[in-house]
C-alpha cells in the first residue's frame, strides 16, 4: 500500500486529507511544517506528497512552499509532488511545474480530481523507476557484452540475447554445461562464446562430434589407443581428452554416445583418470567438457538409453537454446548477414522469411541464403528467390516435400537448357542466328555466343552465377563456353 505525505500547517486540512486518501486505498503520514516534513522523507518510503503553499500564519506568498519544494527536490529528485494553492499563489504552482512539480489542485479541492490525480502519478511513477531500472540493468549488459568475446555470432531476438548473456556469466566459471536445443540452431556457437570469455580461452578447444563416430572407433577417438591395439593401428594415438587437456572439450550430440562410452566418460569426469585402448597405464587430464544434445535426456533416461549418473555430471548448468521459428527477430539479422551487402531483401521477402516454420533452423536460414544468392535475377531477392513462394507455409512434417520441391526448381533451369539444346540441334532458326556486326556482315553462331557471353559478363560485373541465369545456362556450362571462346572473367 502507497504512503502518502501530506504537509499543511492547518490540521484540519490534514485530517480531511488523511481520511479521505485512506478512504481510497492510501496510507498518509501528516505534518505541519517544512522541517517535520524533510525529516519523514528522509525515514520513511514516501510515494508522493501533498503539500501546501504556506506555514506560517497570515503568510500568502507561497515562498516557503517554493522553498519546501526544491528541498524535497533535492533530496529524492523524481518524488511526485501535488501543490495545494490559492489563487493568489497559481504564478508560482504554474513554475514549479514547469520545474518538475507534478500537479497543482486550488483549495478547495476536488476529492475525485485529487484521487485520479494521485492514482495517476503513481502509476507513472512506478513505471519510470521500473523503467530507470531496465535502463541500468541494459547499460551493464551492454558493457559486459561490449567487452566479451561473441565469436561473429548474428543475433537480434531477446531469446537469444538471454542465451548470450548467460553464456557469458557461465564461461568465467569451470563447470560442465550441457547446452540443448534442436539441430541447426547455433549450440556450437554457443559453445564457441563460452569457451572465449573463459580463463581457458588461450588453451585448447577440441571439437568432436559423437553421433558422427563410429561405434568401434568411438573409446579410440575419445581416449586414445596404442599401436596395435586394433587392426590400422600402426602407431600410438592420443585422443580427444588427452588433447584437450588443461583446456576445453566440447561433444556435440552427447545423447547417441552408447552406454559402454558412456560407463568410460563418466569415470574421466569424476576422476579425471583414462586408459588408452591397449593400454593399462593410466592417464590423468584436467579438461572442461561442454557437451551438446538435440535429445530429450530426461526421456532417454526413463528408457534406459542413457545414465542418470552420468547426466548430472553434463547438466551442472543447462543453456537452453530456443528455435529459429520462436527466435522471430533474429532471423532478418541472419539473412542480411549471409547474403552479404551485395544483395538487399524486398517487402515480400522479408515477409515471408519470418513467417516461414524453418524446421531446419538457422542451417536451413543459411542454404537458403545461399541458394537465393546463386540464382538471383537481381540484386533485391524475392520470395522465389528463398523458394519460399507457395510452400512457405509448410511445417516441419512437410520438409521433405519442401526439400524435394527446391531441388525441383534448383534443377529446371538446367533441364530446361539441355531440352533447349536438344530442340535446335537438328534445326536452327536463321532469324535467332543470323546478325550483322557494324560493317552489315552476318555473324555466325560461334560469334555470336562469344559476343553474348562477353556483354554478360560486363553487364553483371563478372559474377558467374549472375552471367549464367542472365543466359540460361548452369554454371559448368557457362565455363565450358568460356574456356571454348578463350574468355577470361
Amino acid at each position: 500500500m502507497d504512503t502518502i505525505l501530506i504537509v499543511d500547517d492547518n490540521q484540519a486540512v490534514c485530517n480531511a486529507l488523511s481520511l479521505m486518501l485512506e478512504l481510497n486505498g492510501f496510507n498518509t503520514l501528516t505534518c505541519l511544517s517544512p522541517e517535520v516534513a524533510l525529516e519523514l522523507i528522509r525515514l520513511h518510503d514516501i510515494a508522493l506528497v501533498v503539500q501546501d503553499m504556506n506555514f506560517t500564519q497570515d503568510t500568502t506568498s507561497g515562498e516557503e512552499g517554493k522553498a519546501l519544494f526544491y528541498a524535497l527536490r533535492e533530496q529524492q529528485p523524481e518524488l511526485p509532488i501535488v501543490l495545494l494553492t490559492a489563487w493568489t499563489q497559481l504564478e508560482i504552482a504554474v513554475e514549479l511545474v514547469k520545474e518538475g512539480a507534478a500537479d497543482y489542485m486550488g483549495k478547495p479541492w476536488d476529492d475525485t480530481k485529487l484521487v485520479t490525480s494521485i492514482n495517476n502519478l503513481i502509476s507513472l511513477h512506478v513505471l519510470s523507476k521500473a523503467n530507470t531500472q531496465l535502463t541500468r540493468v541494459e547499460n551493464d549488459r551492454m558493457s559486459a557484452i561490449k567487452g566479451a568475446d561473441l565469436c561473429g555470432i548474428v543475433f537480434g531476438s531477446g531469446a537469444m540475447q538471454r542465451s548470450v548473456d548467460l553464456a557469458l556469466q557461465i564461461a568465467r566459471s569451470d563447470v560442465s554445461v550441457l547446452i540443448t536445443g534442436p539441430n541447426g540452431a547455433g549450440k556450437d556457437k554457443l559453445a564457441d562464446i563460452i569457451h572465449a570469455n573463459s580463463s581457458l580461452k588461450t588453451k585448447p578447444f577440441i571439437k568432436v562430434n559423437v553421433g558422427a563416430l563410429p561405434i568401434d572407433l568411438l573409446e579410440a577417438e575419445l581416449f586414445g589407443a596404442e599401436a596395435g591395439a586394433f587392426t590400422g593401428a600402426n602407431k600410438t594415438r592420443i585422443g580427444r581428452f588427452e588433447a584437450a587437456d588443461g583446456g576445453t572439450l566440447f561433444l556435440d550430440e552427447i545423447g547417441n554416445l552408447p552406454l559402454s562410452g558412456q560407463i568410460k566418460l563418466l569415470r574421466v569426469l569424476q576422476t579425471g583418470e583414462f586408459e588408452r585402448l591397449g593400454s593399462h597405464q593410466t592417464k590423468k587430464v584436467n579438461v572442461r567438457v561442454l557437451s551438446a544434445t538435440n535429445a530429450d535426456l530426461a526421456e532417454d533416461i526413463k528408457q534406459g538409453r542413457f545414465r542418470e549418473d552420468l547426466f548430472y555430471r553434463l547438466n551442472v548448468i543447462e543453456l537452453a537454446l530456443a528455435p529459429l521459428n520462436q527466435r522471430q527477430d533474429d532471423i532478418l539479422p541472419l539473412v542480411e548477414h549471409f547474403i552479404g551487402r551485395e544483395f538487399s531483401l524486398n517487402k515480400q521477402a522479408q515477409e515471408s522469411l519470418v513467417s516461414h516454420s524453418w524446421p531446419g533452423n538457422v542451417r536451413e536460414l543459411e542454404n537458403a541464403c545461399k541458394r537465393a544468392v546463386i540464382l538471383a535475377s537481381s540484386p533485391k531477392l524475392t520470395p522465389s528467390d528463398f523458394g519460399l513462394g507457395s510452400i512457405s507455409h509448410l511445417s516441419e512434417d512437410d520438409s521433405s516435400v519442401r526439400s524435394a520441391q527446391v531441388q525441383a526448381q534448383v534443377q529446371a533451369p538446367v533441364q530446361s537448357q539441355v531440352q533447349a539444346q536438344s530442340d535446335t540441334a537438328s534445326s536452327i532458326n536463321l532469324e535467332s542466328t543470323k546478325q550483322l556486326d557494324s560493317r552489315g556482315t552476318e555473324l555466325d553462331k560461334t560469334q555470336l555466343e562469344k559476343s553474348e557471353i562477353e556483354a554478360a559478363l560486363i553487364q553483371h560485373g563478372g559474377v558467374i552465377a549472375r552471367v549464367a541465369k542472365s543466359l540460361g545456362l548452369s554454371r559448368q556450362a557457362l565455363y565450358r563456353r568460356m574456356e571454348k571462346f578463350g574468355i577470361d572473367k
